[in-house]
């Protein structure tokens, strides 16, 4: 989990105004070790947060290079938090993603790069999303 201090780094980095609401999700996700639906997140927020402004919140931080979104197998958005050299500009979030077929939990795999893909000349890519399912090192017998 972040220290209160380096999320209040993360959020001037990112020019982000330092909102108790931002601080408290950043906080959830960058202490979660799998990607958390908004429901998730609002379950984990000490306060009491507004719907709507638990949703804002996770748009701009997806747009400012925070965040980004995990789309599993059942169209559910989740959310996780980037590696620290994501902005706007340039959105690092090409990498592989795990989801547990036992306790349905999605990994970031920063380590693993999504496998180069070459499209025929009539099509054109507009996102990478790689997702494999397995069982989780936790779930393992």
């Amino acid at each position: 989990m972040a220290a209160p201090d380096s999320i209040a780094q993360i959020l001037t980095r990112h020019k982000l105004r330092h909102t108790p609401v931002r601080r408290a999700v950043l906080q959830v996700l960058s202490g979660s070790p799998f990607a958390l639906s908004g429901h998730e997140v609002e379950q984990q927020l000490r306060e009491d947060v507004d719907r709507i402004t638990l949703y804002r919140t996770l748009k701009t931080f997806e747009e400012s290079g925070l965040i980004h979104r995990v789309i599993d197998t059942s169209d559910t958005v989740r959310y996780a938090a980037c590696a620290v050299g994501c902005t706007a500009q340039a959105h690092f979030d090409d990498h592989v993603h795990f989801k547990c077929t036992s306790c349905q939990h999605i990994f970031c795999l920063n380590q693993v790069a999504i496998p180069a893909v070459t499209l025929p000349p009539s099509f054109q890519a507009q996102t990478r999303d790689y997702l494999l399912a397995g069982v989780c090192q936790q779930c393992q017998p």
